[in-house]
């Protein structure tokens, strides 16, 4: 992640009940592709990138980056969470931990998101224990809403950027068990 401090990466592999969340590997160009050239991926994000540009682009295994997990079902990418501060995209979320997610279309409705995206959020409250993540989305994407809500994150604001109504809320991490004495 950029700018975190003290927070080593890549962390240990996060697995869930049925995701693991891990670092890009070699195996993951072909997904990587298939996502980042994805019609239905690209839709609120300014549109798929030509494939050719990524084939050119990523000649070997997927770029390895601090807050970047790569979201595996049996072994195979299915997805990328992440984690991210400071990227200067929004104003309202410089030096923020910010929220992204993108996964492959056979993939969506399944609850994968939700999942992977609830166990990067408590590695994160476990790396960085009260601080804030914030999330933003084109009100359009009613699927990337609804994840935000099940996520826990609250509107915290719309505003108009990009050419298109969005949303920002923030996501504040469970309180720390208080020891009773």
């Amino acid at each position: 992640m950029t700018d975190l401090g003290t927070v080593a990466w890549p962390p240990a592999p996060i697995r869930t009940e049925r995701l693991v969340l891990r670092e890009p590997e070699a195996g993951d160009r072909t997904a990587t592709i298939e996502l980042l050239a994805s019609p239905e991926v690209g839709a609120y994000l300014g549109g798929p990138r030509p494939r050719t540009e990524l084939e050119r682009d990523t000649p070997g295994a997927p770029a390895r980056r601090s807050g970047l997990f790569v979201v595996a079902l049996d072994g195979s990418m299915i997805g990328q969470v992440m984690l991210t501060k400071d990227t200067g995209h929004l104003p309202r979320a410089a030096g923020r931990a910010e929220l992204g997610y993108l996964f492959l279309p056979g993939a969506w409705g399944r609850g994968y998101a939700a999942e992977a995206c609830a166990a990067a959020l408590g590695w994160f409250a476990g790396a960085l224990p009260g601080e804030e993540v914030v999330l933003a989305t084109q009100t359009a994407n009613l699927r990337s809403m609804r994840l935000a809500a099940k996520l826990g994150f609250t509107e915290a604001e719309r505003f108009r950027a990009y050419d298109a109504d969005q949303w920002f809320g923030v996501w504040s991490p469970p309180p720390a068990a208080t020891p009773r004495g």
